[in-house]
């Protein structure tokens, strides 16, 4: 199976959301399968997010946040 190449560049912000998010997993000491499960996403989706390789949506986001229990805005905070 011939792996996808995307067309442009992912955006900046998107990998540093992926970031920030990885580093909220870490400090509320939980690990990614939680997340993925307390948000209702797939596991192999929240790592694409967190590597920065796929962009989500914003229901996507509220569902991080929640699974988290912070506020969205925190998300965007560097």
């Amino acid at each position: 199976m011939e792996t996808r190449v995307r067309k442009t560049e992912m955006p900046k912000e998107v990998i540093e959301l992926g970031k920030r998010i990885a580093a909220l997993i870490e400090e509320r000491n939980k690990k990614t399968r939680e997340v993925a499960h307390d948000a209702d996403l797939d596991v192999e989706n929240l790592r694409k997010y967190i590597k920065g390789k796929q962009e989500m949506k914003v229901s996507t986001m509220l569902k991080i946040a929640g699974a988290l229990g912070v506020e969205v805005g925190e998300l965007f905070k560097k």
